[in-house]
């Protein structure tokens, strides 16, 4: 087993598409990763006049793209006290999302705001990325109105 750690998903309020995330497998060290999985909720969306679905897209990106801005970024945790930072960086709620590069979608959901969005692939399924190939979760529907606060949080593991 590889080194685990973990980092919180903050996205501020937005009415327009973005990116949830933007994960990069560290480079120095090559540091390869796999995705354990991830969470995103919401706090505002609540009543049947408030639901809607959000088409979200996670897609692995190699290559030289742009990467996404405005939005912040969040720091992973070893899970083990005694591990050292993780190289791996992530971003949250960028609101110019990453261009360029080659992209292969990996998964598309469709999330119901009302609920929280938890995606947990058995072990077999879980996605690998070489060291300095992103991850990213894109929002692709305009949502009808804001949403508030789009926490979670992401789990990932460093190959040793």
């Amino acid at each position: 087993m590889g080194r685990p750690y973990m980092a919180p998903i903050n996205v501020a309020a937005h009415t327009a598409q973005l990116d949830y995330f933007e994960l990069l497998a560290g480079t120095t060290p090559n540091r390869p990763l796999l995705l354990h999985g991830f969470e995103l909720g919401q706090s505002s969306e609540f009543g049947d006049a408030q639901e809607e679905e959000l088409v979200l897209v996670l897609k692995r990106v190699t290559g030289s793209p742009t990467s996404g801005s405005g939005g912040g970024t969040s720091t992973f945790q070893p899970l083990n006290p005694n591990d050292p930072a993780a190289g791996a960086t992530l971003e949250t709620g960028n609101t110019t999302k990453l261009t360029g590069g080659t992209s292969v979608e990996l998964a598309r959901f469709s999330w119901n705001v009302r609920s929280s969005l938890l995606y947990l692939p058995t072990p077999e399924l879980r996605i690998t990325l070489d060291a300095g190939t992103r991850l990213v979760l894109e929002e692709v529907t305009t949502p009808a109105d804001s949403i508030t606060g789009p926490i979670g949080w992401i789990s990932i593991e460093e190959i040793m």
